[in-house]
């Protein structure tokens, strides 16, 4: 009996042992990216007015590898609402595409609702 090499093994040599291409491909669910996403707004939108709802995400997944992102949130007002937007989209750029190796080429930020800050509630308008 011919011993196999670990090289022969791993390109298919040895009986029983299937090629790398041919052993199939792993999927990650949508919802596993949506909760990725939310958490990621999470960070990047930082502390929620007192009634405000968590960030959440809805997501597609294509088969290429690619994920569509819509991100709901919520932010305080008044404030930079176009910096805070473009931060959550960063984030969930880089934690969405870093854990799970799927290019993210959009990120749609919804912002659902604004809420006045403290200092504008006590005052009892928006500007």
């Amino acid at each position: 009996m011919t011993p196999v090499s670990t090289a022969e093994a791993v390109a298919g040599g040895a009986p029983g042992l299937v090629p790398p291409r041919e052993r199939g491909a792993t999927r990650i669910a949508d919802r596993v990216v949506a909760k990725i996403a939310s958490q990621a707004a999470r960070e990047a939108v930082g502390p929620l007015p007192r009634d405000a709802e968590p960030p959440h995400a809805t997501v597609v997944v294509h088969h290429d590898d690619t994920a569509r992102v819509s991100v709901h949130v919520e932010l305080g007002y008044p404030g930079d609402i176009g910096g805070r937007c473009g931060r959550v989209r960063r984030r969930v750029i880089e934690r969405v595409s870093g854990l799970t190796g799927m290019q993210v080429p959009e990120v749609a930020v919804q912002v659902e609702r604004l809420h006045p800050t403290a200092s504008d509630e006590t005052h009892g308008r928006i500007r």
